[in-house]
């Protein structure tokens, strides 16, 4: 995204007889006009996205500053029971708990995420310790979530959501038609300013034409990193890309859908998971429903509540498994036994515990921590405790494990401090990048017009730069929706000559 709304090429863009090659001022000056109206459309969105992305990139630090009378308590040598944590924050928050995230380290609180009978979700926080509860929040309700949903718009509705998709995915494409006007042409083109040097002062065009250049040559790799890699949270691209990844349980080691019967209940609805999971399935619990997993919709609410009353309070920790086909029903482990499963288990700190789901749910623990080794996601019977499923980052496909390693770089996770100063820096360009193409455009641009670059010469130079940019188009459909916008708005403007 180098030369946005720069100068017309050294080369004369005259007259040029039918039939003959295209001149490389002709493709300069259609590819330029095409940036230009792509950098106008998604410069704001730019800005918005690295402003909120740098600030993202330290929201465990945000949060233990702004919350710190929620997230922090005494360390303190003993522990209240999980069943009396849980209790304590159904108490103070009548429903039924879906989440449960024990402290991640000494110090740290506990949260019990419940749903309300009106469908909402709070998050209660509480000192492990003696399950003191030390006050609510909305479900994801902290400053750090609050910057990552402004982050995609997730406030504002999926619309809203697909002008940031469309965003990136025009990010990569001005990165790649920026680096075409930024290469040098002809001798001692390096040595020309706007290469790798600036020209002029702060009050002249070219000097903010050349800052812009140099600018993208030097931050352009790292947006186009981004771009790609925020593509899989986007509301089309990356909800398609997902079903096609995870729709019939990509990644899950080789046999399982068939040996284990599934629940229906997608692990993305109750925990907090890798992109690569997110649309997997829980294997269901082998019960009184037998092997198949096919249980009664209309018992599903009330096993429900059945479940979280029996689970919280451990009933049934000592039943012993039913026939599938007769004899009475049986009962859930309770809180306490399965957080004991989970111990042993050895799962890296920070780990979510969520309950079963309906007939066929089954107790899930997962990690998503800094350290991709460290992911995994586990499946417990809940009935007898026994893991149905016992996946971690090794066991993800090479598409999965890239994936993933991507995005825990998006997320400034993948090493430490010095990933949070590049992702800061980076996003700094961003932002650097799109304000010096702003005003070198207001200062390029006439009076009481908009500054359109001027057309090639060649008017099928724009024909062929479209054909090119129309791949990005099918790639991306919501670009290609917005290409067909520009594409009209620049044929008025042209008929308006």
């Amino acid at each position: 995204m180098a030369r946005a709304l720069t100068a017309a090429p050294d080369v004369p863009d005259g007259p040029a007889e039918p039939g003959t090659a295209l001149t490389r001022s002709s493709l300069y000056r259609a590819v330029w006009r095409w940036h230009f109206y792509a950098g106008l459309l998604v410069l704001p969105l730019l800005i918005w996205l690295a402003v909120t992305g740098a600030l993202y990139v330290y929201h465990d630090a945000i949060d233990q500053r702004v919350h710190a009378d929620l997230l922090t308590v005494p360390a303190a040598s003993e522990s209240a029971p999980h069943s009396a944590v849980l209790a304590a924050a159904l108490a103070v928050q009548p429903g039924a708990w879906f989440k449960y995230v024990p402290p991640a380290a000494p110090g740290r609180s506990a949260e019990v995420g419940v749903r309300t009978a009106d469908g909402a979700k709070v998050a209660v926080y509480l000192n492990p310790a003696n399950a003191q509860v030390l006050g609510t929040l909305s479900d994801r309700g902290t400053l750090g979530w609050t910057i990552r949903k402004l982050h995609s718009l997730k406030y504002f509705g999926p619309v809203q959501r697909g002008f940031i998709e469309m965003a990136a995915g025009w990010a990569i494409l001005l990165v790649l038609t920026g680096l075409y006007l930024w290469w040098p042409r002809g001798r001692g083109s390096v040595a020309r300013g706007g290469v790798v040097s600036l020209r002029g002062t702060p009050r002249q065009r070219v000097y903010w034409r050349d800052l812009h250049a140099v600018t993208g040559l030097v931050v352009g790799v790292g947006l186009l990193f981004l771009a790609i890699t925020g593509m899989p949270w986007s509301v089309l691209w990356g909800a398609q890309a997902n079903q096609w990844a995870n729709g019939h349980n990509f990644g899950y080691p080789a046999g399982v859908r068939v040996q284990l019967p599934l629940s229906g209940q997608p692990l993305a609805d109750v925990a907090h998971l890798p992109w690569t999971l997110q649309q997997t399935q829980q294997p269901g619990s082998i019960g009184n429903e037998g092997h198949e997993g096919h249980a009664s919709h209309s018992a599903h609410a009330q096993a429900k509540a059945e479940d979280n009353t029996r689970a919280l309070h451990g009933e049934g920790a000592d039943a012993q498994p039913a026939p599938a086909s007769s004899g009475p029903a049986r009962t859930a482990l309770g809180i306490d036994v399965v957080m004991a499963q989970v111990q042993r288990l050895q799962l890296a700190p920070g780990y979510t515990v969520n309950p079963p789901q309906g007939p066929q749910g089954v107790f899930t623990a997962s990690v998503y921590p800094h350290d991709l080794a460290r992911q995994r996601v586990v499946h417990l019977d809940r009935f007898t405790g026994q893991p149905l499923l016992d996946m971690s980052y090794a066991d993800y496909g090479p598409l999965g494990r890239w994936l993933e390693w991507g995005i825990n770089i998006h997320l400034g996770q993948e090493w430490g401090v010095v990933n949070q100063l590049l992702l800061v820096a980076v996003c700094a360009g961003i932002v650097l990048l799109c304000v010096s193409g702003a005003v070198m455009w207001f200062k390029r641009r006439p009076a009481g017009g908009v500054g359109v670059p001027p057309l090639p010469a060649q008017r099928r130079a724009l024909v062929g730069v479209v054909a090119v940019l129309a791949v990005g188009g099918v790639v991306f459909p919501l670009v290609g929706a917005s290409m067909v916008v520009i594409g009209l708005v620049d044929a008025m403007v042209v008929k308006g000559r």
